[in-house]
């Protein structure tokens, strides 16, 4: 069933008070039948929603997608029934779903959130968080107002092997909160610190209108974004190549990257309060690829974005006024592990999701701390595509006298879609 926003507002806000709590915590804070078992459903099966069917103790009863043909081939191919939707809301609103699964482009993905928080449903969002800082801000919000557990799908805050650190983060924290590498410190993410920007993801220029598919709903699938002519390299794999709907390699990669560096340099609260890049000039419409984006906080930290080959080979991957860490945890510091010993480990993250939706606790990567280091990658979106310096105020959560800026951070979407 289709329904119009209008008329999906106004169910809303009819059974908002029946459907605040998922079923599952009905009995009581904490409660679960033991012979329940938490539901899930995934919107946008074309990319990375197949990869998330199966994870924790869930069960998938439900997905939806705007392609027709990647629609029935999934349902097809999933050995259990599940009820296959057009309209996301329809989902969200499946009284059988518990956990609503974002697996869209990242246009989508504050509206997304924000109804589902509307719906009393729990949320697991892929990266990046939103699309654009005002987005990020309302989700927090959305989730904060309705009582909801919100994940962020990246995961090396807390978990596996941080790329070219060959380590997970958490030896890597403690180093950084002894104070054995001094303070302020500055974090080089480059391939030579074992980072790929992935710089295939860019758009081309002056697309030639297309056909639309005949079961591709390409409205819907622009949704909130500016109406441009269809054409393939918009949609499906190739769309973080366009600005409306990502940030290329950026967005793709950006959360992965910088969210662990966030937590190390305990900015969780804040954001940067400058951001400069050194790029090509962009496209209005089509992401390019840029040399290096530089982030500066208040208290002289600073994060360090080199793209491709570029940069120095030889620069240290946290370099500080005691000591550097290299790629691979080389550590210039005489003895430093000896040293470390010394030192209090970690505070421990809450890092079961499926512990959270049953006891509501704030998982590890929530819309907090997400929408922080969502931030960063937003500022330097923003900065690449006015190919100047930005100063930010990260208590107020806007540009500095500049309005162009903030309004790309805080667009308007299109008609009928709003937060």
């Amino acid at each position: 069933m289709k329904i119009s926003r209008r008329d999906f507002l106004k169910t809303a806000g009819a059974l908002a008070v029946f459907t605040i709590v998922p079923r599952h915590v009905l009995g009581g804070k904490g409660y679960i039948a033991p012979s329940d078992q938490l539901t899930k459903g995934v919107i946008g099966v074309g990319g990375m929603g197949p990869g998330h069917f199966g994870y924790g103790s869930t069960r998938l009863v439900a997905i939806c997608d705007v392609d027709k043909k990647q629609l029935d081939f999934i349902q097809n191919w999933l050995k259990t029934p599940v009820t296959a939707y057009h309209d996301f809301r329809d989902l969200i609103w499946d009284k059988n779903v518990d956990i609503v699964h974002i697996a869209t482009p990242p246009h989508w993905h504050a509206l997304m959130s924000i109804e589902a928080a509307k719906a009393g449903k729990d949320i697991w969002c892929e990266k990046p968080m939103t699309r654009t800082i005002g987005e990020g801000k309302r989700v927090m919000e959305a989730v904060k107002q309705y009582g909801r557990v919100f994940r962020l799908n990246t995961w090396f805050r807390f978990t596996d092997d941080f790329y070219g650190l060959g380590s997970p983060i958490k030896p890597l924290k403690k180093l950084v909160q002894s104070g054995l590498l001094g303070w302020p410190l500055k974090v080089t993410i480059s391939k030579h610190t074992g980072f790929d920007w992935k710089f295939y993801w860019v758009g081309k220029e002056y697309l030639e209108p297309h056909p639309i598919p005949p079961e591709l709903d390409y409205d819907f699938w622009l949704g909130p974004a500016p109406y441009k002519p269809y054409h393939p390299h918009r949609v499906r794999q190739t769309f973080r190549g366009y600005w409306d709907y990502d940030g290329g390699g950026l967005g793709d990669m950006g959360q992965h990257y910088i969210d662990p560096v966030q937590y190390l340099l305990d900015k969780d609260q804040t954001s940067p309060s400058k951001v400069e890049i050194d790029a090509p000039l962009q496209h209005p419409d089509a992401v390019g690829t840029w040399r290096s984006i530089t982030y500066t906080y208040d208290d002289g930290c600073q994060i360090v974005l080199w793209g491709g080959d570029f940069g120095d080979p030889n620069t240290p991957y946290i370099a500080g006024p005691k000591g550097n860490v290299y790629k691979n945890f080389v550590c210039d510091i005489p003895d430093w592990q000896k040293k470390l010993a010394d030192f209090p480990e970690p505070e421990e993250q809450v890092t079961d999701f499926m512990e959270c939706v049953r006891t509501r606790q704030p998982f590890a990567l929530n819309e907090q701390n997400g929408f922080r280091s969502a931030t960063i990658v937003n500022m330097g979106v923003v900065a690449l595509q006015l190919h100047r310096t930005l100063q930010f105020d990260p208590v107020n959560l806007k540009f500095i006298n500049d309005d162009e800026a903030n309004r790309l951070s805080y667009p308007t979407m299109r008609y009928p879609w709003g937060l």
